[in-house]
């Protein structure tokens, strides 16, 4: 392993211990879904890694982890997403690069079954940044990506979650209407030391029609540069769009402070400037992670790497959990 992740283009000898990290959304986690949460994440994160370990890319690795959570009907996104006020469903994902800095995002997308594939198709096959409904479904077919009617989206868990809404809202006067916070995500170093990071989500629970996600925006949602760190991060969205939380925590890396405490010190500047709560998962180029979430709840999990002043840790466990305190760690 080393600290100079932009020797891998230079030497293909580069071998360095791969690392990713998935997280689930931060948010309270009813106790009927903290192990479905836990293990899904966890489950997760083992897809990604056997890509890694295969020498496979980063970027195959968190889309492939992302595109688990999404066909996995208890997190929000794909398979699962919540539903908007016209009872439909709306999605954004990003996928980012960090040896070229390209990214690929989409949003308010309908009737793509893994919109982390949409999102890694504009990434590779397109000139832009981010396309929005029409045109990532245009480039989704040009491609045959896999479409599902919207059936397939709404769940017996979304449902419920819609129906949990317009109740407190109905009893509430100061109703929070931001709702959940549960968007998934996944960042990861490969073997030649390069980063990506992938986040998907539904939207916050109960959107208006085609209200946008920080999930799909670059610095916001997700953020990944070789000379920093990858991010990707997850809760209130309006919030973390205003501080650009992703990028903010990778300008603190920058700056000397580890991923843990770059991630820490972010989240914390959001909740006292902006009063947003949420999370995030990062690793920068010398295997240094970060988890860190003001929510009562992130499921998150991870497979090599350390954390700040951490010895004991190795590639052979995936560790996992729903919040700090009880944390799970299994053999591979």
């Amino acid at each position: 392993m080393t600290n100079n992740v932009n020797d891998s283009s230079n030497n293909s000898d580069f071998i360095c211990e791969p690392v990713i990290l998935v997280q689930g959304g931060a948010r309270t986690i009813a106790k009927a879904f903290l192990e479905k949460s836990a293990l899904g994440v966890r489950d997760a994160t083992l897809d990604g890694y056997r890509v890694l370990k295969n020498g496979g890319s980063c970027i195959d690795a968190v889309v492939k982890a992302v595109q688990a959570l999404e066909d996995n009907p208890y997190f929000n996104a794909g398979h699962g997403s919540v539903i908007n006020e016209a009872g439909e469903v709306e999605m954004h994902a990003l996928v980012m690069r960090g040896d070229t800095c390209d990214m690929g995002g989409c949003l308010c997308v309908k009737h793509v079954k893994n919109p982390v594939k949409a999102a890694r198709l504009i990434l590779d096959e397109s000139d832009y940044c981010l396309l929005s409904a029409e045109a990532t479904l245009q480039v989704a077919r040009q491609h045959g990506l896999e479409e599902r009617p919207l059936e397939y989206f709404i769940t017996d868990v979304s449902r419920q979650k819609k129906k949990n809404y317009e109740d407190s809202r109905s009893i509430q006067k100061d109703f929070d209407k931001r709702g959940e916070h549960d968007t998934v995500g996944a960042v990861a170093l490969d073997c030649l030391g390069n980063l990506a990071c992938a986040t998907s989500t539904g939207g916050r629970n109960v959107p208006m029609v085609g209200r946008v996600s920080d999930s799909s925006i670059c610095g916001s949602g997700g953020f990944a540069d070789n000379n920093s760190v990858a991010v990707s991060t997850t809760g209130d969205g309006e919030a973390i769009m205003k501080v650009n939380l992703a990028r903010m925590i990778s300008m603190y890396v920058e700056q000397g402070m580890s991923p843990q405490q770059a991630t820490i010190k972010s989240l914390n500047h959001m909740k006292a400037r902006v009063g947003g709560k949420g999370g995030a998962i990062s690793v920068d180029g010398s295997g240094r992670v970060g988890v860190h979430f003001t929510t009562q709840n992130m499921s998150w999990a991870r497979i090599g790497g350390k954390f700040q002043n951490e010895t004991t840790y190795s590639n052979d466990c995936v560790q996992f959990g729903t919040d700090c305190t009880n944390i799970r760690t299994e053999k591979i």
